[in-house]
Order: C-alpha cells, then sequence, then structure tokens
C-alpha cells in the first residue's frame, strides 16, 4: 500500500476520533461538540453523482446544508466517466471531495492512492454484511456502501411452480415444462464467467483465496481438484446441449420473455423486459455438493484522498447518506436492494426485491484487488472453449490458470 495511502488514513482516524466525545464534567467542550461546531462553520464539499443517483444525493445534501452550514456542490458526471477521471484528477489536488462509485474499484483506487478510509464506527453494524465487505481492504473500510446487487435464479412460476434445489432438479423441471430450453444462461465465443460464477462456487472453486474480513489475497484459488471438477461439468453440459455458447444475452432474454423457458439467471437489470411474466427469485441452483454463491457488486461513495475536508465528507457519509431516507432514496432511483438493513427490511415487501437481498446475503463480494484484471480474458474464453467442446477441460482448466498466475507474476 502506497505511504499517500497510509497518511489519508491516519488522518481520516484521527478525525473520526475526533468526533467521538460530547463534554466532560467541567463543562468543556469535548472532541464532538469541537467536530460538530468545526461543521458548523461551513466548508464545502464537492460531490461527483451521475443522473441516476443525482435526486437522491441532493436531498441528503440539502439535509446536510441546513445543518451543518456546510455547502455542497454536486458535479453531474456520466458513471463511466467517474473512475478515470477521479483518478486523473484526485494527485493533480483537483477532482471531488466524494464521488459515487462501485466497489470493484477499490483496488485501482487505492493502488493510486485517491482514496481514504471512511470511519463508519458503530455504522457498520448497520448494514448488509456483505456491503461493508466488499469496501474492505487491508482491514480498512474504504467506502459507504448504499446498493446491492447480484444475480439470481429468475423463475417463470407459469412454468415452475416450486423452486430447484440442484442443478438436476432444475434441468428435470425445465425438460418437464416443455419449453424449447430447459434452463437458460447467457454465453457467448468469450464465455460469462461473472454468470458461471454461482455454478464454479458450488464445486469449492473460488477464484480467489478470501480472508475472514471479506477480502481476497492474490492467491488462486481455482485450479485444485474443484476446479477440474467444474470444468468437466462444463464440459457434460456442453456435450448434453443444456449449455451453449450460441445463447448470448439478447438470445436468452428474448426466450425466457417469450415462454421459452422456466429459468434463467440473470439480474434486476433483466427485469423490465419480464413485466407480462409472474416471477419468482430464487437461489441458483447448485451443481456441485456446495452452496452456489454469486458475486454481489456494490455501488457507494468514496472519500478523496487529496480532501481538504475530509471531516465534513466523512460526516456526510455516514450521517446523512446513511440514513434509512436516503438510502431508500438511492433504492428507488436505482431499482438495487439497499445497502442499509432497516431501508433493505422495507423494501423487501417486494417479493422481487426480497428473493434478490436473500440470495445477496449468501453471495460473495466481488474481487476488487488489482489482480482480478488479469484473470477475465483467460477464465471466459477457457470456459466457452470447454462449453463447446473444442478443448480437453481438464487441460484447458489448468493452461488457464498457468496462464492467469503467469500474468499475476509478470
Amino acid at each position: 500500500m502506497r505511504r499517500s495511502i497510509l497518511l489519508a488514513s491516519a488522518l481520516v482516524t484521527t478525525l473520526a476520533l475526533t468526533a467521538c466525545g460530547g463534554t466532560d464534567d467541567t463543562g468543556e467542550a469535548t472532541d464532538d461538540t469541537a467536530a460538530t461546531e468545526a461543521a458548523g462553520d461551513g466548508g464545502t464539499l464537492t460531490v461527483w453523482v451521475d443522473e441516476t443517483r443525482q435526486t437522491a444525493v441532493e436531498s441528503a445534501a440539502a439535509d446536510f446544508e441546513a445543518e451543518t452550514g456546510a455547502d455542497v456542490e454536486l458535479v453531474l458526471k456520466p458513471f463511466e466517466d467517474i473512475r478515470a477521471d477521479f483518478i486523473a484528477q484526485v494527485p493533480t489536488g483537483e477532482g471531488p471531495d466524494v464521488t459515487v462509485g462501485a466497489h470493484d474499484w477499490l483496488g485501482e483506487l487505492t493502488t493510486n492512492g485517491v482514496v481514504a478510509p471512511v470511519e463508519l464506527g458503530d455504522k457498520a453494524a448497520e448494514f448488509e454484511e456483505v456491503a461493508v465487505q466488499a469496501f474492505t481492504a487491508d482491514g480498512q473500510v474504504y467506502g459507504l456502501p448504499y446498493a446491492i446487487e447480484n444475480i439470481a435464479l429468475i423463475r417463470n412460476t407459469e412454468l415452475a411452480d416450486s423452486a430447484p434445489a440442484t442443478w438436476d432438479d432444475a434441468i428435470a423441471a425445465g425438460e418437464d415444462a416443455g419449453t424449447k430450453y430447459p434452463f437458460l444462461i447467457q454465453t457467448s465465443t468469450e464465455g460469462d464467467p461473472y454468470t458461471y460464477y454461482p455454478f464454479q462456487t458450488s464445486f469449492g472453486a473460488p477464484v480467489f483465496e478470501q480472508n475472514a474480513d471479506g477480502s481476497y489475497s492474490p492467491e488462486i484459488a481455482m485450479g485444485d481438484d474443484a476446479g477440474d471438477a467444474f470444468a468437466e461439468w462444463l464440459a457434460e453440459q456442453g456435450e448434453a446441449g443444456t449449455l451453449s455458447t450460441d445463447i448470448t444475452y439478447d438470445i436468452a432474454v428474448e426466450a425466457f420473455a417469450g415462454g421459452e423457458s422456466p429459468f434463467i439467471v440473470g439480474g434486476p437489470w433483466m427485469l423490465e423486459q419480464f413485466a407480462d411474466l409472474d416471477l419468482a427469485i430464487d437461489p441458483v441452483p447448485a451443481a456441485g455438493d456446495e452452496s452456489a454463491q454469486p458475486f454481489v457488486g456494490v455501488q457507494g461513495f468514496y472519500v478523496s484522498a487529496r480532501s481538504e475536508n475530509a471531516l465534513l465528507a466523512n460526516d456526510f457519509l455516514v450521517n446523512y447518506l446513511s440514513t434509512q431516507e436516503a438510502q431508500t432514496a438511492l433504492f428507488e432511483a436505482g431499482g438495487r436492494p439497499p445497502a442499509l438493513t432497516t431501508a433493505a427490511d422495507a423494501a423487501s415487501s417486494d417479493p422481487i426485491v426480497a428473493g434478490f437481498r436473500e440470495v445477496g446475503a449468501d453471495a460473495v463480494p466481488m474481487p476488487s484487488i488489482p489482480e482480478m484484471g488479469s484473470v477475465w480474458a483467460f477464465w471466459g474464453v477457457t470456459e466457452a472453449n470447454i462449453l463447446s467442446g473444442s478443448a480437453d477441460p481438464a487441460a484447458a482448466w489448468q493452461k488457464m490458470i498457468s496462464d492467469i498466475e503467469g500474468a499475476l507474476s509478470s
């Protein structure tokens, strides 16, 4: 970790400790009073948001301004531009104090020394555990989470009246339904390891070793017998015709929407196209002997390592963007289950939201370590080649592991 990160961590920790008091027995102002007075003296925060989150953040910012005397300047940016612009501008002293972002940016942001830890304190326990894990690196939390996103099994209840417990159960139910496809998973000639990951984890083959706090170590963990078993399963499904690289995302979604399969593995982003169907959201059925755990993506807010208003920024995140009102507004804007548990409880009155949330609670964070960037290309193509029958499963899988390890060591 770069020295700039350590310095930023020390600064924010000091400021957070400064915000932990009240008044002592003599009536003198203690640290908490001093922090409140400092906030009340004003100051300005610049916050980068995208169009989807703009209105929700504006509302929280208005409350913050009214109660602290600070000013919040919102800068509207396309979400796809934020990460690169943040990395480029922060080292120059430009850029925002706070930016919206995804948790899987964290490895790149910490490597470049552009983010500071966020001191959640007791507030951490009020969030879904996986959401905090996703923003954790080296024992520090680097983001205020607000939304959780994951895939699950989307079921057409008119074609299958109950959730399958295993892959074999799902295929049997799909065949009994008499539809064109017993089961749909988007694939392509480049594979789709993100969507296939819950099946891989059901064989006990996670991509990297995971630490107790939910963060990852850069040791590949899918190269043993469990990885080979998953590769053999892929080959069997390709040979049987239950899975195919011909089923792209568009084909899979159109087929499910047209009632051509009772099951599709996917996320909330698909639901608008299934508006005419009666749906249930279930756990992904396990193909191996362990639970099928998909990746979780978490959206949140980062604090710049070069912010001159770190105390204000931390206050805004922890006390204004982590309220049930704010997290509910962000949920209503983006349609993803809230990270704050009370907001998630309220949103779960919708059974579709509740279904995705239940699956997400047992899922694992997408690795945010920089090493993940060396995995995707080898991983997806290898899966596709095994499915199509153009590669021996065990040999192709082990070559993939060697290629990834070579890329990591270079």
